[in-house]
């Protein structure tokens, strides 16, 4: 096999790849990405570990078609580090040689013949703004599990009804929804009732949107529930990943029907003093938030390790409240929510608190508050959300935090 390439083409289709391979391959060849050429003047990059695959296809000018199988982590890094000049990749034998300008490289080669032949790509359900796509799939992911024990956790929940997609995840002290129109296919596939649900790992779906977006170009979704799998495809590059066989807990009877009392607070301001005053709580454990009078006090800490205050301007309304949370989820909800202003919501110190975008707090009559971008349409304020102080909370994304006990 012989052929050559532009650099940056591929290096960022080998990245592309590489990132999807297992850390530690059950087999070698699983570590392995397949370089492809054929005579039609494309080079093909996949590869593939019965759980996700990845494949990439550039322009190459081909000079013996062929197939090799080399370590993907390796060419990462070496295709990563090349000269701005063209790539010259011939395969004889069992070594690959690589030059770049005057680098020089040669790597063995694996048996092609023992590597997986990778999924077809699933049926196009519908096609998706990669922008807002990211943005859902990066604010919902924050709240995933990572405990592989507990794979129902591990997963985003994706609901199709009609043009609007639902993207919902939880570890079980957080919940992150968030919902936005996408454009279905006719092969977006529906039950009885109108609805599609599944479970894709958060991982791969967190790597594969912030990839493919790269490109600026539409996402098309795919799916083939039969066979349990997930297919996501935009400029030239195509990821596939096996669905998650476990039941996602049922969110919704989460939610809090009405509060009590809600702020309204500047995002920045507040992220800056959570990170000073938990610097003395032992081990992250909580920050404690004590609301009233359109002010915010900020507390962490004890006699004993050290302690530290701080007070913010806030807009509030409903009855003073002391709550507390661990500083490192409640930054997590807040640089979700991609807005400069965070509207709380709060029934006692000890049930959950609801985090949302929201108006700029001058805005009293939540006038300025626009649906989240890609026309989120769902996830709208409840009936207690709405108040004559205080703006509205913006529709499309919510993040749930549970509340440390305070102690006494």
């Amino acid at each position: 096999m012989k052929f050559r390439v532009e650099r940056d083409a591929l290096a960022d289709a080998v990245a592309f790849v590489a990132r999807s391979l297992p850390s530690r391959a059950p087999v070698p060849v699983l570590g392995g990405v397949l370089l492809d050429t054929d005579g039609d003047g494309t080079l093909t990059v996949s590869g593939f570990d019965y759980e996700v695959s990845a494949r990439v296809e550039v322009p190459a000018m081909i000079g013996d078609a062929g197939r090799a199988l080399v370590s993907g982590r390796l060419l990462a890094d070496i295709t990563r580090a090349l000269p701005p000049h063209p790539v010259d990749v011939t395969v004889d034998g069992p070594r690959a040689a690589i030059a770049c300008g005057n680098a020089r490289f040669s790597l063995p080669t694996m048996s092609a013949e023992d590597y997986p032949q990778l999924p077809d790509m699933p049926p196009v359900a519908g096609a998706l703004a990669p922008e807002v796509f990211a943005q859902a799939v990066s604010q919902v992911a924050v709240a995933a599990g990572r405990d592989d024990t507990l794979p129902m956790l591990t997963g985003i929940r994706i609901e199709i009804d009609g043009s609007t997609l639902t993207l919902a995840a939880t570890d079980r002290f957080r919940l992150a929804v968030r919902e936005f129109s996408w454009e279905p296919g006719e092969s977006a596939g529906a039950g009885e009732s109108g609805e599609v649900a599944l479970l894709a790992p958060a991982k791969t779906l967190a790597e594969a949107a912030k990839t493919l977006t790269s490109s600026g170009s539409r996402i098309e979704l795919a799916l083939a529930r039969g066979d349990g799998l997930l297919g996501l495809a935009g400029g030239g590059r195509r990821s596939t990943t096996r669905l998650l066989d476990a039941e996602f807990p049922r969110y919704r009877q989460l939610l809090p029907k009405e509060h009590t009392s809600a702020a309204v607070i500047e995002i920045a301001p507040l992220v800056e003093a959570i990170k000073r005053v938990s610097l003395v709580a032992e081990r992250g454990t909580q920050v404690r938030l004590e609301f009233g009078d359109d002010t915010l006090r900020l507390t962490a800490g004890g006699d004993d390790e050290g302690s530290a205050e701080e007070e913010l301007s806030c807009r509030f309304v409903g009855e003073p409240l002391t709550i507390a949370f661990n500083p490192g989820y409640l930054l997590d909800g807040l640089g979700a929510l991609g807005a400069d202003h965070a509207h709380l919501s709060f029934t006692t110190p000890s049930r959950p608190a609801l985090l949302r975008p929201a108006s700029p707090a001058g805005d009293a009559d939540g006038g300025d508050a626009e649906p989240a971008e890609g026309g989120a349409t769902a996830v709208e304020p409840g009936p207690g959300d709405h108040t004559d102080d205080l703006p509205d909370p913006r529709p499309g994304y919510l993040y749930l935090l549970m509340p440390v006990r305070l102690p006494g």
